[in-house]
This record gives structure tokens, C-alpha cells and sequence, in this order.
């Protein structure tokens, strides 16, 4: 079985591949690789390292733009590379597969997404509106990386966080009709995270999809 995760950043994507991965699947985790290719970039000023959310920043803040750019084809190249792998038949040999994908995964071109669709069955994580309001205040907590795409204004003399919680809804609202356009299966908020749905379940929510 060869599966994708799609869905925002914080709808709990690591998580289930974690679980999947510890029950017998092989991993790619997209942002692990993307911040081991750009390693070099991730230190602060004092030597220290620093993760992909805070290289990345806010989309208020300076070289955000040049930063979303960079991201993005690091992505691109990412699955091109995870694709390809899976594509290989020698090196396939029955396994099963689990992708990690990112957040902004519906932003890497119909070309990458047709691989994806063709090679794997995938899978949505929906959210509800309900939760959009604490998805954000974990973002703003500790930032992931995630590519606005022109999706963030500011009114006049509107603050930094009215703008950002005023604009993520609308880029959440945005992404949800990408990735439902994309997915082979949809796994609801409140199933997937239901004390008593264990990996088996999962599993069986996508066999019975297709």
C-alpha cells in the first residue's frame, strides 16, 4: 500500500505517519528532507540552529517572499526525488509506503500532483472551521512553515496578529477545496482523532474508500 497525507500543517499528518511507520511502513517525511537540504540556512547569528518555522517567519516579515520561493522548490524537488523512488520498482519491492507530505503540497504544480495521484492513494485530513481558531493560535505559538500565496493582506493600520487571524481562515478555506480535489479519501477531524481509532481502523477507512 502506498499512501500520501495531505492537509494543513497541524491537522496531524506526522502524527498518523508516525503510527504507520511504526507498524511496518517506510517513512518520507517532505519536511524533514526539505530542512536537511536546507541545513546550511537553518543557524541564527549566534551559531545556534533554528527549525523550518522560524527560517521561514511570518508573512508580514522581511525576505518572507524569498523564503516562500526557496521553500517551494526545495518541495518540488523533494517529491520528485520520493516519487521517483516509488516509481522504481527494484528498489519498491512490495513495501509499504507512507508520505508525509507538506502543508503546501497542493502548490507544487499539476505535473508533481499527477505523480502523487498516479503512485499513491491520497489521503485528507479535513478541518473543520471550529478548530481553525486554535490551529492558529498554535501557529502563531510556534510557527511552521506555510506559503500564504498572496493570501495575506494587512488593512491600514491593522496589527500584525488581526491580520494574521483575519487572513487564515480564508487561506485554510482556500486549501481545504485543493485538497479535497486531490484526495482519493477523506478522513474526518473528529475520527482520526477519536481515542479509540488506532492504525487498523485507518487503514480500513481507506480500503473501504477504494
Amino acid at each position: 500500500m502506498h499512501l500520501s497525507l495531505i492537509g494543513m500543517s497541524g491537522s496531524g499528518k506526522s502524527h498518523w505517519s508516525v503510527r504507520l511507520a511504526e507498524s511496518g511502513f517506510h517513512r518520507f517525511c517532505c519536511d524533514e528532507m526539505i530542512a536537511r537540504n536546507l541545513s546550511a540556512e537553518l543557524t541564527r547569528a549566534d551559531g545556534t540552529a533554528m527549525d523550518l518555522g522560524e527560517w521561514m517567519g511570518f508573512p508580514y516579515e522581511p525576505n518572507y517572499k524569498e523564503r516562500e520561493v526557496r521553500y517551494l522548490t526545495h518541495e518540488i524537488r523533494v517529491l520528485e526525488e520520493i516519487l521517483g523512488f516509488i516509481a522504481d520498482s527494484a528498489w519498491d519491492s512490495g513495501k509499504n509506503i507512507i508520505v508525509d507530505t507538506t502543508g503546501s503540497v497542493i502548490y507544487t504544480g499539476e505535473t508533481v500532483l499527477k505523480k502523487l495521484c498516479l503512485h499513491t492513494t491520497v489521503v485528507h485530513f479535513s478541518t473543520p472551521p471550529e478548530i481553525q481558531e486554535r490551529m492558529l493560535d498554535v501557529y502563531k505559538a510556534q510557527p511552521r512553515p506555510i506559503l500564504w500565496r498572496d493570501l495575506f493582506s494587512k488593512e491600514p493600520d491593522e496589527a500584525n496578529e488581526k491580520a494574521l487571524a483575519r487572513c487564515y481562515p480564508e487561506l485554510l478555506s482556500s486549501r481545504e477545496r485543493l485538497y479535497e480535489k486531490c484526495a482519493d479519501v477523506t478522513i474526518d477531524y473528529y475520527t482520526r482523532n477519536e481515542d479509540s481509532f488506532g492504525v487498523s481502523d485507518f487503514l480500513k477507512e481507506i480500503e473501504a474508500a477504494i
